[in-house]
């Protein structure tokens, strides 16, 4: 089992920046980011693999974010850029050892989430 904890939410104005930190312990071999707005599913944002560090990203996220890794502080990093409102969720992070790292069912830990707002 990994322990998850996110961290770095806040609100934040259109075309601001933020950046989430996730720690993690335990053994894995993908460390995804997700979020979740109100009403909606939760949606697969990126994921670094803990090894290569190779990453993916959601098409709309792209040249925005940035998902990096600290594997000596076993830190995660989402480095959002040009933020807009649809952005605005609860965002997680998750732990798995699948190659399908884009299904959150195929996930098999999670942080509590941290609320990123949007607004002007």
């Amino acid at each position: 089992q990994v322990a998850l904890v996110e961290t770095g939410g806040g609100l934040v104005q259109p075309g601001g920046s933020l950046r989430l930190s996730c720690v993690a312990s335990g053994r894995f071999h993908n460390l995804g980011w997700f979020r979740q707005a109100p009403g909606k599913e939760r949606e697969f944002v990126a994921v670094i693999e803990w090894g290569t560090g190779g990453t993916d990203y959601v098409d709309s996220v792209k040249g925005r974010f940035t998902i990096s890794r600290d594997v000596a502080k076993k830190t995660a990093y989402l480095q959002m850029d040009s933020l807009n409102v649809e952005d605005t969720a609860l965002y997680y992070c998750g732990t798995t050892n699948s190659g399908f790292y884009s299904l959150p069912d195929e996930y098999d830990d999670w942080g509590q989430g941290t609320q990123v707002t949007v607004s002007s």
